[in-house]
């Protein structure tokens, strides 16, 4: 897609006084940014979304800041600067062949099937467990599209459900149509058309 990217990433949210974005960042600083419209009495909705899933966050804003932010969970604490990262528990590994961890479970086929196996290189074990992979990766990558589709589908449904096309961009994002998904949502609001083509770009193949 030809605008400028927004990077995405877990753990973000994102927040929204009408059409105009006000957040991009974690939970706290969107809850600072919701917290300040409010109480400059805005009277256009204000929506903060988990950025990743699409999923409405609720903030609730009675009081003052501190009292906001106190009662966000405690995972939505920022990070202090310089912190030392963990140290690892995880054991040393000695020297030698690391143990694949191996489980001998009964596996049933046709003959013609085991003679299949037994004719490649490395016979039946190793090709059953590279046949096991390839399906585990391609599986995998239809998942996390999938997720990305419904990620967009929800942003979408919730700021841009009353904008012109977009019956149009949800069956093209669904049918994996970038280029038709842009010429759809080319007339939405600005924050709102770049947020939705960041999490529909997740979604296409290519």
């Amino acid at each position: 897609m030809s605008e400028p990217e927004i990077q995405l990433t877990e753990g973000q949210h994102i927040a929204f006084e009408g059409n105009r974005r006000i957040a991009l960042g974690g939970l706290v600083e969107a809850a600072k940014a919701v917290k300040t419209v409010e109480d400059r009495g805005t009277r256009e909705p204000v929506l903060v979304f988990d950025a990743w899933t699409s999923r409405v966050v609720e903030i609730d804003t009675r009081g003052s800041m501190e009292d906001v932010l106190g009662r966000l969970p405690p995972e939505a604490e920022e990070p202090s600067q310089g912190a030392a990262p963990a140290e690892s528990e995880a054991p040393a590994r000695g020297r030698g062949r690391p143990k694949l961890g191996v489980v001998g479970r009964e596996v049933t086929l046709l003959p013609r099937h085991w003679q299949w196996l037994g004719s490649q290189p490395g016979g039946a074990s190793v090709t059953l467990r590279k046949l096991v992979e390839k399906a585990r990766k391609e599986g995998a990558e239809n998942d996390r599209r999938r997720r990305a589709q419904e990620s967009a589908y929800r942003f979408m449904s919730a700021m841009a459900g009353n904008q012109p096309g977009f019956e149009e961009a949800s069956r093209a994002l669904f049918a994996d149509d970038a280029s038709r998904f842009e010429q759809c949502s080319d007339g939405w609001p600005e924050d709102i058309r770049r947020h939705a083509r960041a999490l529909a770009g997740l979604s296409f193949s290519g």
